[in-house]
């Protein structure tokens, strides 16, 4: 068969062949697998990749009704990463998503957390939200995640680094003795990335209350030494910030903060 001839997913199979074996990230994989459901339940059939017109990706996007334009830049991301692919393989002769404009994602303004939001949330690592138990008083009780979740602060401020670079870091990645962590990045690119004294000191008091140990785990990990994952760690933060009384908490702001 002629590849130019190929149907829509008979070539998302050969995309996401090559893709893994460049090794893109599980969250950009995912990203990638919901915008070519999206678009080929938008189409309500199975045609020939050649055959799909630009006027065919700007119905699509536009039918993305009530999605942020970051989300919408994000699927014409993704059609664009099917289209360098297939034009590179001959299954496509033009790079038809280039006629499409891009959508321009809105510019909202992210406020770096202030010396005091940091302060307050360092505390706040420390014990639960209040409660009252019928003829009790009113109390609180110790977080076990204390130590994890003031080291993850730390980091996260000196580094700037992403959600999915710190969940994915293990103990061999630290370089204790020089004040800096090893982290394998977006596109596969390595940094190394220095830490304040502090930030060490805090990672070993974490350390120190762990049972596992080798090089080869995760350094943050839950209670029952599986990997932390973003979704954990973002709402783990959120509920920090809450008792801390810091509104807006997001990893993004982290990053900012670093800047």
């Amino acid at each position: 068969m002629d590849r130019k001839n190929i149907s829509l997913s008979a070539a998302l199979e050969g995309y996401f062949i090559a893709a893994h074996a460049r090794r893109l990230s599980p969250a950009t994989l995912r990203d990638y697998d919901n915008t070519f459901r999206k678009f080929e339940e938008f189409l309500g059939r199975d045609p020939p990749l050649s055959s799909i017109t630009p006027a065919e990706i700007r119905g699509f996007l536009s039918s993305m009704n009530g999605l942020s334009a970051k989300t919408l830049l994000n699927y014409h991301t993704g059609l664009s990463a099917l289209w360098t692919w297939a034009v590179k393989e001959g299954v496509a002769e033009e790079h038809i998503v280039r006629r499409v404009r891009r959508p321009k994602p809105e510019q909202r303004e992210i406020l770096p957390y202030t010396r005091r939001d940091l302060q307050v949330m360092l505390v706040a690592c420390d014990h639960t939200s209040a409660y009252v138990r019928p003829g009790k008083r009113k109390s609180n009780h110790t977080r076990p995640t204390a130590d994890r979740d003031r080291a993850i602060i730390l980091l996260l401020v000196d580094t700037g680094m992403r959600a999915s670079e710190l969940c994915n870091l293990r103990i061999r990645d630290l370089d204790m003795a020089n004040h800096r962590v090893h982290v394998m990045g977006k596109g596969r690119k390595e940094r190394l990335l220095p830490i304040a004294a502090r930030t060490s000191q805090a990672i070993w008091r974490y350390l120190a209350t762990r049972d596992a140990k080798r090089d080869s785990a995760f350094l943050f990990a839950t209670k029952t030494e599986r990997q932390l994952e973003r979704n954990n760690l973002r709402n783990t933060l959120k509920r920090i910030g809450k008792r801390a009384g810091v509104s807006g908490v997001t990893l993004h702001r982290f990053r900012h903060t670093f800047a």
